[in-house]
């Protein structure tokens, strides 16, 4: 325990201006509750830690990141921004072996390469409520989906990332459970309720009482598509227009593009984007909710132009 407080210690100045939370991780923890397909491949004691975003994260690390002009690729802003400062934690570390799998990662299968909220739940940072959770089943046929709740920020957070450390290993670590903080079979409901059919009003977010919540301009900012991210963020002053290749075949700005990953930074004069070809996106309709990334590029989203730069 003395090396993992070490450890988080002497990187507290990026954790710091991040705005985030980590809680332990025992990989076995994970293991044990999901079907090997979802397995992490470590051995069952290695240590891990999620990684969770506080409200605070957006006005303290996102916006200062993108201040200094630090984007390089054009892909979610806010998962460049973590991306950054946990890649300045394992450059901060070079006598340990740190593997980093973020939130929007997915397999070649399409699966997730983590499941991020079981993985929040049984390291105790926040209880992940499902269908499961209510004894009384008051939905039928419909799908369902569950949600994690923190008892301090409530739906006011994020889970960005899994740190792990796969020579680390913690045999003597004792789990410690979420908070149940939606008791009742009510509120439970109510909640599954919300985030499932009225996921855009933010309501489920103050199930319970919370200390801190998304400021106007976050709110502003998350509620935009993600394909639209990039426009709202030049509308917004931050990044200038022209950083960002205009699309020559219709009249937008270009605000989400697909692979591939070009790390330099965006400009349309830079020699190394000569020739790519990437595709421009608009937001298609959808009720489901977006709290997994990888189902919200594959449903949320369509190809409308191409462009070369």
């Amino acid at each position: 325990m003395k090396f993992c407080e070490g450890m988080v210690g002497q990187n507290l100045g990026v954790f710091f201006l991040m705005d985030v939370c980590l809680y332990l991780l025992k990989v076995e923890w994970y293991n044990a509750v999901l079907q090997p397909s979802f397995h992490l491949r470590y051995s069952e004691d290695t240590l891990a830690f999620i990684v969770l975003s506080t409200p605070s994260m957006f006005d303290r690390a996102f916006k200062p990141f993108v201040d200094k002009q630090l984007l390089k690729k054009i892909n979610d802003p806010v998962d460049q921004c973590v991306s950054y400062h946990l890649s300045l934690v394992k450059e901060s570390l070079p006598d340990q072996r740190v593997d980093i799998i973020y939130d929007y990662e997915i397999l070649p299968n399409r699966k997730p390469k983590f499941l991020a909220q079981t993985a929040a739940h049984v390291a105790g940072a926040a209880y992940y409520y499902q269908r499961k959770d209510v004894r009384c089943d008051p939905w039928g046929e419909k799908k369902i989906y569950g949600v994690c709740i923190h008892p301090r920020y409530g739906g006011w957070f994020a889970i960005r990332g899994l740190l792990i450390f796969p020579d680390v290993q913690v045999p003597f670590l004792e789990q410690v459970a979420p908070v149940d903080c939606v008791a009742s079979e009510e509120k439970r409901i109510e909640l599954l309720e919300k985030f499932n059919f009225h996921w855009r009003d933010w309501s489920y977010r103050d199930i319970i009482e919370v200390k801190e919540r998304y400021s106007e301009e976050q709110k502003a900012y998350f509620a935009a598509p993600p394909a639209e991210r990039f426009k709202w963020l030049e509308l917004q002053g931050v990044v200038q227009r022209s950083r960002l290749p205009v699309c020559k075949q219709c009249p937008c700005t270009v605000r989400s593009m697909a692979a591939p990953a070009v790390p330099s930074p965006i400009a349309p004069a830079s020699p190394l984007l000569q020739g790519l070809t990437f595709l421009c996106y608009v937001p298609l309709p959808s009720e489901e909710p977006t709290n997994v990334w990888s189902r919200a590029r594959k449903k949320l989203i369509r190809p409308v132009c191409s462009i070369s730069v």
